[in-house]
This record gives structure tokens, C-alpha cells and sequence, in this order.
């Protein structure tokens, strides 16, 4: 019996280490390897904390490795986050609280997350802002979008993802899919600083 509860303690403490998603760190960065070079993010666990522990956990999980930037339009977002190079969705964790209304706007190189049109719908996908869309942001009479961190490096590689060519795709029924697959690699939770 001992020896079962020691190994059950074992394999408790490794998942745990494995998932370590660095709760005493404020802001946390993550590493985005792209098909079209790297992106930073810088998050910010003061403002959003549920979201920012979700996207993580996701990060280490390896969720958003080899995933594709699905939807892209010019002057507006690029998303990503949920399908997999094929086209096929990636199963997800539950939908968490929208933690839109927390003092950060959907500005130029923020990181925010998708949702349906339910206001607690987030799970996975995330966008980037590649223009300031202030009307993603809450008001006195609708739920926004919740930012939860912005593009500390590699702002140059997301112009270059907002300018690709896309089109309608009929595997999604969906348009603003990229003709040309958009792909982030992996996700990488930086080292504390």
C-alpha cells in the first residue's frame, strides 16, 4: 500500500511539474514559433489572471503546437489557436469567465481571446490585434473581448501575417482562411526572469 501512494505521489508531482505555468510570475512570456518567424508575448496575470492561467496551461500542455493561424484579416486579427493543420478541431478545457472590462483594450499587437457570441465562450483560440479595435473592448451595453497581453517582439512577423493572401476555405465554409497555411510550430513558456 505504501509503496502505491509513494508512486501515486510521484506521478502527482511530475504532472504538476510538467504543468508548471509559473503562478508566482506576473507577466509571463511566451515563445511563438511561426512558419513566417517568432512572435513574444508579454501576459498580464494582474489584469487577467483565469485567462492568462488558461492560455498557459494550454501552452504547456503542447495544445497550440503545429496549429494553423485560421482566420486573417488586414487591418483587423490574426487567430489562431484551435485547428489543426488539416482543418480538424482540437479538443479543448471548459469555457472560462470573460475577463474582458479589466483596463486593457484590443489595441495594436495585443493578444485577446476568441469566443462565440456567448460572453463566457472562450476555451483555446486567441487572436492578435493588427490594428487598434476598440470596438472589441466592452461597453455599458455589450461584453468585449478579453485582452490579456500584448507582442513584446516580433511585431514584424505578425505585420507579415496580416498581409497574406486568403480566401474563402471550402473544407471550413469559412472566409479569411489563409491560401498559403499559416502555422504556429510551438509555443514555448519563456524561463523566469
Amino acid at each position: 500500500m505504501k509503496s502505491w501512494i509513494t508512486a501515486l505521489s510521484l506521478l502527482l508531482t511530475s504532472h504538476a511539474m510538467a504543468l508548471d505555468i509559473q503562478p508566482d510570475t506576473l507577466y509571463p512570456q511566451v515563445k511563438m514559433d511561426t512558419s513566417l518567424g517568432t512572435i513574444v508575448v508579454e501576459l498580464d496575470r494582474t489584469r487577467a489572471p483565469i485567462t492568462v492561467d488558461n492560455f498557459l496551461t494550454y501552452v504547456v500542455q503542447g495544445h497550440y503546437d503545429n496549429t494553423l493561424f485560421h482566420r486573417i484579416i488586414n487591418e483587423f486579427v490574426v487567430q489562431g489557436g484551435g485547428l489543426s493543420p488539416d482543418f480538424k478541431e482540437k479538443p479543448t478545457h471548459a469555457e472560462i469567465v470573460n475577463e474582458s472590462g479589466n483596463g486593457l483594450s484590443n489595441s495594436l499587437g495585443t493578444i485577446a481571446m476568441a469566443r462565440e457570441m456567448s460572453p463566457h465562450s472562450a476555451t483555446a483560440q486567441f487572436y492578435f490585434n493588427v490594428a487598434d479595435n476598440t470596438r472589441l473592448d466592452p461597453s455599458s451595453r455589450r461584453w468585449g473581448y478579453a485582452v490579456f497581453g500584448e507582442v513584446i517582439s516580433g511585431m514584424e512577423v505578425l505585420q507579415a501575417m496580416s498581409n497574406v493572401a486568403t480566401g474563402h476555405n471550402q473544407t471550413l465554409n469559412w472566409p479569411d482562411v489563409p491560401i498559403q497555411p499559416v502555422i504556429l510550430n510551438k509555443a514555448t513558456l519563456l524561463p523566469r526572469n
